[in-house]
């Protein structure tokens, strides 16, 4: 029987090769980017799960209280993990996790004479002795249990050890560590461990002893629970121990351990607990050791998966319903033969699933195909191993099945319902129920498809305008120069006198920040006659007399800072607007007023010289909040910012580097650009913006092959009409009017169902924005009009073919 089924499905698509090319074509579309977008979904799904105490892993984290409401944050003091540890017997450990957050790279160097190496790596993380007690590392060579107890030691991973050591073993050589969170310390590598390659909320590369240097002074002398909330504090918890009521019992422990530093540094704040497992997609905290993934953009990936599937159902069962008057000869034969109602199901529903599983093995061969672009676009390293993912294949295999029978379950009652002598006797119509169905399917295929279109237009617009926003500061032909190093910060002075003498430079500074990368700097001051109590948080960068021009953001009061007043040195700042505001004053009433700070018992007095116009130092997902600038030490910087005063700067970066060897011959020159910094912090969104484009064509795509199907079978079933309308005289316009008006009266209506749905869909969206572009109606209008256009082309493209044929043979039969 099933071999009887399959020979008449295989003879179906050979005998109607455009209807099974739609079919095939757009299910395999369907099934890959369901595929495609489970691969990405299983794998945010599974951050950190392979380490094998996750059950019993929580991160520490806390909620800053303040006027604004609450903040939450993944950042801890130091001594609060070993306080915890101390006080609650359900912890059996703790490890504290710090990243390097004043460089982006880290210099490495051997200090070898024979074969000496230096470059620059990427996520580097100073841990506790405790650390891989708590998260499970392969180590391929060290002990992962005592690799960071001593001093001044370094964990590895292999790609870095085969870099700065060839095959040689590495454990026990030393690396030259030069960077501005862990200072420049010679360290001894004492473990090396391999990638697994599977997510984690860490993506470390090197592990630095949390023991060693100036934070090792730090976190062994350092009482104070308030503040400096730099740390990431985890818990193993012991087995069987009760989370949520450890959880409840963190208010008074906050109570009894740092009431007292809390009130002192002038603000509240909660502590509370999360399991490492969620922290990827469940915490509230805008940032993590690593950026967040989002549910939000889960969900809407899954909404597209979903509705492209859908679609390409919707066009298997509208064609299959379409063209049931093709098949119904066969129905009603087989019917006179003796075939019963049950049988003819199987038979259409066989057929239909036969469609679906050739559909899907087209689309595992879509997939590999398209899986390296997917994963360049959605910025995940994703593959299709049918070992690791067979359960997922399995899946798919049933969702394939089950796809069959649902998009197949139409045409088959129906098709099998039909009386065989009505139908012998020539008197088969299309039913109604038939015909409104379709048209219900198309409503909602077109919904889908300009509510893609309406968000993909959204997005881009949103991108868009993250791109051109004025920020408040030039960041166009900046030049950011990275002082890793002791040595690269001592010759600062003296590449910044170099380059103020180079023709094509406009001017140089030198900052601990610059706008678009993280600042962990702030300080809480309030006005004079007030207390901490009305202490505001002001973010704040050091820099030297020539940033604020540099960068030329503008004063609106006082002055900038200048060397012809050396006492600028002297606790002197420059505020931005916002702080002005949020103490209550004008910009021009706060020159010259003391702003208070207290920290450890004494109340420091800062003078405010000049303010400056508010200016995004963030993206622009954050509202501008108070922001100030004191100037700093010339070999203190993080930074060199350059400003070339032309667009080509290929022969100053050459000049630049040119000097940088002269000067530091041992260090690797780096450089980048503010712009291009900036907009690093919208990657998130502009995968999202490519995503969403992407598959709103392939949806557009699919449903314009299904309206072209049934074009094509409305054009075919009314040959003869068209004929004798031709012979009387009707014209190719009014033709193509007559069977393109129907499919374009349910476009419209898919047009004014979606547009409400896509306008609160977007709007939602846009909330996650400070600034953002408006709303416009006119989008809306330009997004329908287009799918209306598109939909037109498609239907008038079969309508004019047909219009155009000769009358002469459409009437021969007759």
């Amino acid at each position: 029987m099933f071999r009887n089924y399959l020979t008449i499905a295989l003879r179906n698509i050979r005998n109607n090769k455009l209807f099974s090319f739609i079919n095939i074509f757009g299910l395999a579309t369907g099934f890959a980017c369901c595929l495609l977008i489970a691969l990405y979904i299983q794998h945010e799904l599974s951050y950190d799960k392979h380490h094998v105490n996750i059950d019993r892993l929580y991160q520490v984290n806390t909620v800053f209280v303040n006027e604004n409401g609450d903040e939450h944050s993944t950042g801890t003091p130091s001594p609060l993990a070993p306080a915890l540890k101390q006080e609650f017997p359900e912890v059996k450990e703790f490890s504290r996790l710090m990243n390097l957050f004043l460089d982006d790279k880290t210099l490495m160097r051997t200090n070898s004479d024979s074969h000496p190496k230096a470059f620059y790596e990427t996520h580097g993380y100073l841990a506790d002795s405790t650390f891989f007690q708590l998260f499970s590392y392969p180590f391929v060579e060290g002990n992962p249990s005592s690799s960071l107890m001593e001093p001044n030691s370094i964990v590895l991973n292999e790609e870095i050890a085969r870099k700065l050591f060839g095959n040689e073993h590495a454990l026990n050589k030393m690396v030259h560590i030069g960077s501005n969170t862990a200072g420049d310390i010679d360290f001894r590598v004492t473990g090396v461990f391999r990638e697994s390659g599977l997510p984690s909320h860490i993506d470390a590369r090197f592990f630095l002893s949390l023991n060693s240097g100036g934070w090792g002074e730090y976190v062994r002398r350092t009482t104070d629970m308030a503040s400096n909330n730099m740390f990431f504090s985890y818990l193993l918890l012991k087995p069987g121990a009760d989370a949520q009521g450890l959880s409840k019992k963190l208010p008074r422990f906050v109570e009894k351990y740092m009431r007292k530093d809390l009130k002192a540094a002038g603000f509240s704040k909660k502590q509370f607990i999360q399991p490492v497992r969620d922290l990827h997609l469940e915490t509230k905290a805008r940032a993590n050791v690593t950026p967040n993934g989002s549910k939000v953009y889960l969900y809407i990936l899954s909404s597209i998966a979903l509705f492209t599937l859908l679609i390409a159902c919707i066009n298997f069962m509208n064609l299959a319903t379409s063209r049931s008057a093709k098949r119904a000869a066969e129905v009603g034969v087989r019917k006179v033969l003796g075939a019963g109602k049950k049988s003819l199901m199987k038979q259409f529903l066989g057929e239909a699933v036969i469609h679906a599983v050739i559909a899907l093995i087209f689309s595992l061969i879509l997939v590999e195909l398209l899986l390296p672009f997917f994963s360049r676009i959605s910025g995940k390293s994703l593959r299709l191993d049918f070992e690791v993912h067979f359960p997922l294949i399995c899946a798919f295999t049933l969702l394939a099945i089950l796809a069959g029978l649902l998009s197949g379950s139409y045409p088959a009652f129906y098709l099998s319902s039909f009386q065989p002598i009505k139908v012998l006797k020539g008197r088969f119509s299309n039913s109604l129920a038939a015909v409104s169905l379709r048209k219900v399917l198309v409503v909602f295929q077109f919904t889908i498809s300009i509510t893609l279109i309406i968000a993909s237009v959204v997005i881009s617009r949103q991108m868009n305008y993250l791109q051109t926003k004025d920020l408040g500061f030039e960041q166009n032909q900046q030049l950011v120069i990275p002082l890793r190093s002791s040595n690269a910060r001592a010759i600062f002075p003296a590449l910044k006198n170099e380059l103020k003498r180079n023709r094509m430079v406009s001017s140089a500074a030198g900052s601990q920040y610059y706008p678009g990368i993280f600042n962990p700097s702030d300080m809480n001051f309030y006005r004079e006659g007030k207390t901490a109590d009305d202490a505001i948080n002001v973010k704040m960068n050091y820099v030297d007399v020539d940033f604020l021009s540099t960068l030329k953001i503008q004063p609106v009061a006082g002055r900038l800072f200048s060397e012809k007043f050396p006492a600028d040195t002297n606790r002197r700042m420059i505020v931005n607007e916002e702080t002005a505001s949020k103490l209550g004053m004008k910009p021009g009433e706060i020159i010259g007023k003391p702003l208070l700070f207290d920290w450890r018992g004494e109340t420091m007095r800062f003078e405010v010289v000049g303010v400056v116009k508010n200016f995004h130092f963030e993206s622009l997902e954050q509202k501008i909040t108070p922001f100030a600038f004191q100037l700093q030490s010339s070999t203190d910087y993080a930074y060199l910012i350059v400003h070339s005063n032309t667009a080509q700067v290929k022969p100053l970066i050459a000049g630049i580097e040119k000097q940088w060897s002269l000067l530091n011959p041992n260090e690797p020159f780096e450089y980048s650009f503010i712009d291009q910094d900036f907009q690093k912090n919208y990657e998130a969104q502009q995968r999202l913006s490519g995503l969403v484009g992407y598959f709103t064509i392939i949806g557009i795509v699919i449903c314009c092959l299904g309206l072209f199907g049934l074009a094509s079978f409305s054009a075919e079933q009314r040959t003869k009409e068209i004929g004798i309308r031709k012979v009387l005289g009707s014209s190719v316009s009014g033709i193509v009017t007559l069977l393109s008006k129907d499919f374009m009266k349910l476009v419209l209506l898919g047009n004014l169902v979606a547009l409400p749905i896509a306008w609160f869909v977007m709007k939602t969206w846009l909330q996650e924005f400070a600034y953002r572009a408006p709303l416009n109606w006119w989008l809306f209008v330009v997004a329908a009009a287009a799918a209306f256009s598109i939909a037109f082309i498609t239907v008038s493209f079969q309508a004019i073919k047909t219009a155009m044929s000769n009358p002469v043979k459409s009437l021969r039969s007759e």
